[in-house]
């Protein structure tokens, strides 16, 4: 599915062209798919009926190749800008399950037990990211799950010798302030130095919606 409607923020641009293009190549391989399947296998261990997943900012399907090994017979979806990695990720889950489109672009068609953003939210637009937090709330029947590098308060980093290209906050604690019916379930640190699976330095966030009378 292909959607364009909102005008494109610097950000959009820059990972849907030829950096996000180039991004491919190193968002693959046995190794991170391995680091990736411990991730989400600590992270989800102690969580229930899982069985639809939506990724936004899915790139080639990589952490949902890692899901798929943790849950065989889960239903996923992937939103991605960037056309080339999404063509990709078509080959994986279908092209009935994916949007080439920006987030916000992204027209909901259901709601999934769990909503998946890892490392993305920081290459967004800050001044986007309330209308991005809706998109991921609505989204979600019982779980999001937000994995992205932390700062208490918000922050511009160079970004491989790009600015304004990389944003660290407290996304988790800004959704948790935005929607009453969430709560933390858990909360966590993936560290480079580990090991057997290193990871990227980033904080996640499991939040659930409390209300199950809620869910559809």
């Amino acid at each position: 599915m292909l959607e364009t409607k909102n005008q494109l923020t610097e950000q959009e641009h820059f990972w849907k062209g030829e950096f996000g293009d180039e991004y491919i190549s190193r968002n693959e391989g046995l190794k991170l798919l391995a680091s990736k399947t411990y991730y989400f296998s600590s992270i989800l261990k102690n969580t229930s009926k899982i069985n639809s997943c939506i990724e936004f900012g899915s790139n080639i399907g990589l952490n949902l190749d890692a899901l798929r090994t943790l849950y065989p017979y889960q239903e996923h979806y992937g939103v991605e800008i960037n056309k080339k990695a999404c063509d990709i990720l078509q080959t994986k889950i279908g092209k009935e399950n994916t949007s080439n489109c920006s987030i916000l672009d992204f027209h909901q068609v259901k709601k999934w037990d769990l909503v998946l953003v890892k490392g993305v939210l920081i290459h967004l637009n800050p001044e986007s990211l309330n209308d991005v937090y809706e998109k991921i709330y609505n989204c979600s029947n019982k779980y999001i799950l937000i994995s992205e590098y932390y700062n208490p308060t918000p922050v511009s980093i160079n970004y491989r010798g790009h600015k304004n290209k990389l944003f660290k906050r407290d996304f988790a604690g800004e959704i948790l302030d935005t929607f009453d019916d969430l709560e933390l379930h858990s909360y966590g640190f993936g560290y480079h130095r580990d090991l057997n699976f290193p990871q990227d330095d980033e904080n996640w966030f499991l939040l659930e919606k409390k209300n199950d009378d809620k869910l559809l």
